[in-house]
């Protein structure tokens, strides 16, 4: 039997095209490669999401972002809540000891800034030694001692007057030596007549902080002071065993 002549032109034509470009892409990219080797991988096939680190823009924008919730944190709580919340777990309040380690040595701390006064009547005081005297012997603590018989102060119901001497001491002191180092750079304002006046606010506030100490304690404060104060080789035998405690502490 004989066959059928297709008299249709496009069939003709379309027979004879080639495929398009992209089929032809495709079945290479599908067929097998030579033993061994895997075909390759198009350049535009996205990286794998599990093995690469994230960039560091979202590093840096993650970091800012948890610094940014910190901080507003930290805004939104009540300054107490803060202080007592936060602090509190790393500062923990020294405990004093008894008054009577603290009294003597705020006696020989303003019998120390007396006799600086005295230093100051001389011809040519040496303004530069009259600041060491501010830091050394009993007056190096000065600071810490004053502040604890505050405490006691305010433990017996005095704290407001003891602290207003504490503050009208340390800043005498503080002006004192300012004034001092001043002198010692020859500036004409630093008078000695300022500094006399310093020394004797720091002496009143020191005076009116002692008195609320209870008094059998400042007098056992006292003699120590005195024991202290007398050259080895005059010193009389001390029979107050509590006296010779305090001493052997100062």
């Amino acid at each position: 039997m004989a066959t059928p002549i297709n008299h249709n032109p496009l069939a003709r034509v379309s027979a004879a095209r080639p495929p398009p470009r992209s089929l032809r892409r495709r079945a290479a990219a599908a067929a097998p490669g030579p033993a061994g080797k895997e075909p390759s991988r198009s350049r535009c096939a996205p990286p794998s999401l599990s093995s690469s680190p994230p960039p560091p823009e979202w590093r840096e924008s993650r970091r800012s972002l948890s610094f940014s919730l910190l901080l507003a944190h930290l805004v939104a709580a009540p300054d107490h809540a803060i202080a007592g919340g936060f602090m509190d777990k790393y500062v923990k309040k020294k405990r004093l000891d008894p008054l009577e380690a603290y009294v003597p040595a705020v006696i020989l701390s303003q019998l120390q800034i007396k006799d600086l006064e005295k230093t100051l009547d001389d011809e040519k005081p040496e303004f530069a030694a009259c600041r060491s005297v501010l830091r050394s012997g009993p007056a190096a603590s000065l600071r810490v001692n004053i502040r604890a018989v505050a405490q006691y102060a305010s433990d017996g119901g005095n704290g407001k007057a003891a602290s207003g001497d504490v503050d009208q001491c340390l800043r005498a002191l503080e002006d004192l030596d300012s004034l001092l180092l001043r002198a010692s750079r020859k500036e004409p304002d630093a008078s000695v007549k300022a500094m006399k006046a310093k020394i004797g606010i720091a002496v009143d506030a020191l005076d009116s902080l002692l008195q609320t100490v209870p008094q059998d304690v400042l007098d056992k404060g006292k003699a120590a002071a005195d024991a202290y104060r007398i050259p080895r080789d005059m010193e009389p035998e001390i029979v107050d065993p509590e006296i010779k405690q305090l001493e052997s502490i100062l």
